[in-house]
């Protein structure tokens, strides 16, 4: 995904509510790690990556949960980033979708594989909601290796799902999923410099779902 810093009002409402929770979450794990002292074997972290994931959407979402939620799973990644002057770097890594919160979000993580440059992987996450009355979606996505973060909204159009928003320079951004299929998607990551009346593609990511025939 693209690593852009967004400040501002958008960072507000929904989104810090989000990661009230997530803050919340850290506090009982705190409160795990410090009863494992006592008990021999327990994994206090553990104890709360177990307490954030959730086996399915919250009853209250009803089919307004599927539009994301039919990505849970594991993808194999072929990650394509367009410089300005049009080549294309390549880096092969993995995506993850699962349900958390006790299934009111669903959280992504994108992966990129270790590679001659830096040597180490990369990652980035987001949680993702819908408002059931509305179907809108909200996107807060963070890369804390980069001090990143940006809010991102939208929904279906079409056979695509499309998330809208900007940063902090107010350079307008468009993330979708593109060519979906039960076992591949394209995610595209835009930017507009005009106010939207163009728009340049700097990534494409290629997803096939892991153990699947299918294949880009």
């Amino acid at each position: 995904m693209m690593i852009i810093v967004l400040k501002g009002p958008t960072q507000h409402g929904k989104f810090a509510r989000c990661l009230l929770v997530a803050a919340t979450g850290a506090m009982l794990s705190a409160c795990a790690h410090r009863a494992s002292v006592t008990a021999a074997g327990n994994d206090g972290n553990r104890d709360m990556i177990n307490l954030l994931a959730a086996s399915g959407p919250h009853r209250s979402l009803g089919t307004q949960g599927d539009l994301f939620g039919r990505f849970v799973g594991t993808w194999d990644a072929d990650y394509s980033f367009i410089a300005e002057n049009g080549t294309v770097r390549h880096r092969r890594g993995e995506v993850r979708f699962g349900w958390v919160l006790d299934g009111h979000a669903l959280e992504d993580i994108f992966m990129g594989y270790p590679d001659s440059t830096s040597g180490e992987r990369s990652m980035v996450a987001g949680i993702r909601w819908v408002d059931p009355k509305t179907g809108k979606w909200t996107l807060g996505f963070v890369a804390p290796a980069f001090d990143a973060v940006v809010r991102m909204e939208g929904g279906a159009e079409g056979d695509r799902i499309v998330l809208r928003g900007k940063d902090s320079k107010g350079v307008l951004l468009r993330w979708s999923f593109n060519d979906i299929t039960p076992n591949f998607l394209i995610w595209r990551g835009e930017s507009s410099y005009d106010g939207g009346k163009t728009w340049k593609l700097e990534e494409e990511h290629r997803l096939t779902r892991r153990g699947s025939r299918q294949r880009p």
